[in-house]
């Protein structure tokens, strides 16, 4: 049966909170957990001896626990905390460059995050022999480019689609963040906690437009693929990643697992979904549109 994935927190939130969201999500229905800072190493709220506690937690509750690695490293602190992650020697890792790959390659079996940009076969072909056992797909990629994906993909190697949340969408050396607030990089002041589900900024119309969330930038609206988990289902995908939010996420999952296991149908659960968004949903990327359209499931063209 398919699988569902909570990625890791993309924002930056107190100490308490993260731990008791861990906590909730521990009692959660979800089978995947990624834990770490993927976006920003000034964010030391939790350093990695507590990341590999909650970790510990999570695994003790029935959870299969990933350590994310950093997508942009940028010093050589930096590469020091990646080597630690790489090496931990207790927990699957998600590579999200290619320095962590090297870090990883015909070591241990890892993920392939989707910020490693894999999209055609020859790179997930080339890939699959350093060791990967499931990869993730690109946020832009569409269910047509993902059907030759998966009827191409090498023997053993899972495939994982990031299902629901802001998505990540690029990220920069400038902090965004910072800059809004006219502050320095290297004193920010850590105003991305004032945000907790990123920085929302409109256009000259007054229309959702992008988020900022530190060096990361993400889209203003909610990418949701509920209501395609038929289509998903029968292309043989693996594993569905909902991104955590400030409030809902542990409802989310719910109603993703409701819909998988039968005891929910995806209009009903999706209905309930949009309820639950910080901002409207999108799914354009999915159907080979402009990413943040909103289009009706189309499950007869998806296999």
């Amino acid at each position: 049966m398919m699988k569902l994935a909570l990625g890791p927190i993309l924002y930056y939130w107190p100490r308490s909170d993260v731990l008791a969201f861990y906590e909730a999500v521990a009692a959660s229905p979800v089978d995947i957990v990624y834990l770490g800072e993927a976006v920003c190493s000034r964010r030391h709220e939790v350093r990695l001896n507590d990341w590999l506690d909650i970790a510990q937690a999570l695994r003790d509750a029935g959870k299969e626990v990933l350590l994310s690695t950093q997508v942009l490293i940028e010093s050589g602190a930096d590469v020091t905390v990646l080597h630690k992650i790489t090496a931990n020697g207790q927990f699957m890792v998600e590579a999200n460059d290619m320095g962590a790959v090297h870090c990883l390659e015909g070591k241990v079996p890892f993920v392939a995050g989707p910020h490693l940009n894999i999209y055609n076969l020859p790179t997930l072909q080339w890939l699959a022999p350093l060791g990967i056992q499931r990869w993730v797909m690109p946020l832009e990629m569409s269910r047509a480019d993902l059907a030759v994906m998966q009827h191409g993909r090498p023997a053993g190697v899972q495939t994982e689609v990031f299902a629901y949340g802001r998505m990540p969408l690029a990220f920069s050396a400038r902090c965004f963040t910072a800059r809004h607030c006219n502050l320095p990089k290297d004193d920010c002041q850590f105003k991305c906690m004032e945000h907790p589900d990123g920085l929302l900024m409109r256009t000259q119309e007054d229309e959702a437009f992008l988020v900022l969330n530190g060096i990361q930038t993400q889209s203003a609206r909610v990418y949701n693929l509920l209501p395609e988990l038929p289509a998903l289902q029968a292309m043989g995908v693996d594993v569905l990643r909902i991104s955590p939010q400030l409030q809902h996420t542990v409802r989310v999952i719910e109603l993703f697992q409701g819909v998988i296991q039968g005891r929910m149908d995806a209009t009903t659960a999706n209905a309930e979904l949009l309820t639950l968004m910080p901002e409207q949903a999108c799914n354009g990327y999915w159907h080979g549109q402009p990413g943040l359209e909103q289009r009706e499931p189309a499950f007869e063209n998806a296999l």
